[in-house]
Parts: structure tokens; sequence; C-alpha cells
């Protein structure tokens, strides 16, 4: 192994974090290419190692707006049927029961099917029986990735505990949280607790949340970002529409794949078939370094309209 390589691979495994698993190329080689960013071939079925071990796909269907009941259903199984490995959906969402359908649906092994959901009422008890609720809901004997959705209304620790005794109970697989921002993750430490696994935040080139994400990845935290389209609002984008032409791709392929070149666990939502099948067409290309470097120059200015909603930023309630 090359200087280069050792380098990378002591900063990729132990600093960062993350690593990314794939049979189509090696990513240490990748990153000694390029620093700065994952540009490792990438598959539907490629994965990162969470900071305990366990293996979570790089991609995956985002259930957030998906109304309740068949449109629901028929998103989560259209997307299993087109390789998806991940599902993201909350019991805020109100759809966990959907996706059991969509899953049983789908005809693909639950033990195949990475799936993520939330809590957002918090408190120790609260959390027990929520787990075991989502865990009736999705018709599943245990959840892969169970987060903390947001800081707000404090008993934060008491809900963390809670998740934590829960994967000792082996119901939940991995604890994160999302939406979480520095001084809500120095809380989680301070009280004595592990480092969470994940941390579930909006993430795109105008949402780049840059000193966030550093401190995530110095801290073995995986970045998992949601709203990849940045909520369908800078489609018209010179240097995204540029980007698009030059690859065959949409502005929505190359805002996916952006995201995936970054290292994070990217997971657009739809409940359209086609759309579904055509957010997963990312694998083929690849963004060039010139194009990236454009896409990083984009201001963090985005503002989501007159009810924009950021926990990150919310005080911390313990």
């Amino acid at each position: 192994m090359s200087r280069c390589q050792s380098t990378v691979f002591r900063l990729f495994s132990l600093r960062i974090g993350l690593r990314i698993k794939t049979h189509l190329s090696s990513p240490v080689d990748q990153f000694c290419r390029n620093k700065s960013r994952y540009t490792g071939k990438m598959n539907i079925s490629s994965t990162v190692r969470l900071n305990d071990d366990v293996e979570m796909p790089l991609f995956g269907l985002g259930m957030y707006l998906s109304e309740p009941g068949s449109s629901a259903a028929n998103a989560a199984s259209s997307a299993l049927k087109c390789g998806y490995k991940l599902i993201d959906t909350a019991i805020y969402y109100k759809n966990e029961d959907d996706v059991a359908k969509g899953v049983r649906d789908s005809g693909v092994d639950r033990k195949n099917i990475f799936i993520v959901t939330k809590i957002a009422e918090h408190g120790y008890d609260v959390t027990v029986e929520a787990v075991k609720t989502s865990l009736k809901n999705l018709k599943t004997d245990y959840v892969d990735l169970f987060l903390i959705h947001w800081p707000l209304g404090g008993k934060n620790v008491e809900t963390y505990k809670a998740l934590l005794d829960m994967k000792k109970e082996k119901l939940v697989r991995s604890v994160g949280v999302s939406n979480f921002g520095i001084h809500h993750l120095k809380g989680l430490e301070e009280a004595g607790l592990p480092t969470p696994s994940v941390n579930q935040i909006e993430l795109h080139p105008f949402m780049k949340r840059d000193e966030l994400v550093k401190y995530c990845k110095d801290k073995g935290i995986t970045l998992m970002g949601f709203s990849p389209l940045a909520r369908s609002k800078k489609n018209d984008d010179p240097d995204l529409i540029r980007i698009a032409k030059a690859h065959g791709k949409s502005v929505a392929q190359v805002m996916i794949r952006w995201g995936l070149q970054k290292g994070f666990v990217t997971i657009p939502k739809s409940t359209n078939p086609e759309r579904i099948k055509d957010n997963a067409n990312v694998f083929d290309f690849q963004l060039t370094d010139e194009e990236m470097k454009a896409l990083a120059a984009k201001p963090d200015d985005f503002n989501a309209g007159e009810n924009e909603w950021n926990p990150v930023v919310s005080p911390w309630e313990g």
C-alpha cells in the first residue's frame, strides 16, 4: 500500500468513520486521486459502515409527504422492485404500516431491506412504547435504524437512553438522530452517551452545512441527507442545467449524484413510480472535479418558504 493509500485509509476508517462498500471499485484508490470527496464507482447496493459496524445502504427512498394509504405503499413497493435497499419513514409521517404493506407487496426479503424510522415525542417510557408500536406498524421484529426525529421539546437524553436499551434488546440495530446541530450533539456527549451513528439533516448544494458536516465526520457520525432536490426550488439554476445537459441527465439526478459523491446517505422522495426509477438512475455517471467545485460555490442561502422549519438551530433542552 502506498503512503497516500495508507494515510487515506486511516482517515477514512478511523477519523471519518464511514466506509463505502462496493463490489465495483476500491474507495481507498479513489480517495487517493481526490481526497476531498468520494469518487469511487457506486451502485444501488453500495453501503456505508456506521460507527457501530452496522452496514447501511448509501441510497434509499424518503417517505416524507407520502400520503398514508395506497400511495405510500405503492411508492415503497415500487422502490424496492427497482432495487432500492433503504426505506426512510417516521412515526410522524403516519405511513409506517404502508411501508410494511409495500415491503410485503414487493416480494423482497425483509433481511435485504434497511428500514429507518423516527420518534418525535420524547421521554423514556414514551420511547419504549413508540418502538413497540413502530415494530407492530412495520410488521417487523426489528428496526435497522431508529432516530430521534428532532431535538425540540427536551428529554432528548431520556429518549436516547431508551433507544439504546431497545438496541440491547435487539429491537433496534442502530441508534441515531435527525435535525441535530453541533450544540445538540455536544449535549448528548456531555451527558456521557455514545456517539449517534447517523445524523439526518437537509443537505444539497444550496444547504451544504459545511461546519456541521465536518463536525459529524470528525466524530464518526454518518450524514444522511433529506430533501436532496432542494424541494425542487432550484431547478432553474444555470450551473445545474449545464451539468445535467453535459451528462444527459436531469437536474434532479445531478443533485442526487452530488449527495452520493459527498458520501451522504441520500434519500430522494417520490410516490411516482417513473420518478422513483429515474431517481435511482444515478450510478452510470460521475460529476467532475470542476462540476463539484461549481456546486460547492453555491451560496448557502436556501429558504424553504414562509414556514421554514430549522430545528438544527433550536436551543438544547437536554
